[in-house]
């Protein structure tokens, strides 16, 4: 799979933070259910591994990827859990070089010219733009438009349902990443229609 083809799934792909893997297999039915098929488990918890493997496992009509991927091993462990894309919060090559080895697309994170320039050096041309908000937001996108003609990218970090239409009408931009679509409090009630239905409000976005 090529990187960008994650952006063909619908507009958002969900940045997800699970600390029960008995909450992995509903939250990601009820996410596709609601039309969102790419789903990135972060692996910010000591469960983490364990959810992807089990959505993985039980869930083939998603597409489960490993969020915050920082070093080769994180790499190695996210491909053993059968996850099919690794996403990292920055690049270094030593992830690049790791992720190319495994036969596991990367989505390496970046929020400077200088790091837009290393992934491409590593062969890495759809980058994801992290921390979106914080780093300049659709103003910084629409500047890296001129050097960076070739790139793509998927802000993340501050997005909402309100402001994601910003970052999608741009040209450069293919599908941005969100948390708000699996708020903490509903995955810990197990309010999984009220995630389908975030799913499917995200799904529905078109650019502004």
């Amino acid at each position: 799979m090529n990187p960008i083809d994650l952006a063909a799934a619908g507009p958002v792909i969900p940045v997800i933070v699970l600390d029960r893997v008995d909450d992995a297999v509903p939250m990601a039915k009820a996410l596709v259910a609601g039309g969102v098929r790419v789903l990135e488990v972060t692996l910010r918890t000591p469960v983490a591994l364990q959810c992807m493997e089990a959505i993985a496992r039980a869930v083939p009509e998603a597409i489960v990827g490993a969020g915050t991927v920082r070093s080769a091993a994180d790499a190695q462990a996210a491909r053993d859990a059968g996850c099919r894309f690794a996403v990292s919060p920055g690049y270094s090559a030593s992830i690049g070089e790791a992720c190319h080895r495994l036969g596991l697309p990367l989505l390496p994170g970046v929020a400077t010219a200088s790091e837009v320039m290393a992934a491409n050096a590593g062969g890495y041309y759809f980058l994801k733009f992290f921390p979106a908000t914080a780093a300049g937001g659709v103003a910084m996108l629409k500047a890296f438009a001129g050097p960076f003609g070739d790139v793509s990218f998927c802000p993340t970090g501050g997005i909402s349902l309100a402001t994601a239409p910003q970052f999608l009408a741009l040209p450069n931009v293919k599908v941005c990443g969100g948390s708000w679509l699996t708020p903490p409090e509903a995955v810990a009630a197990g309010d999984w229609g009220q995630i389908t239905a975030l799913a499917r409000e995200a799904s529905a976005l078109r650019p502004a």
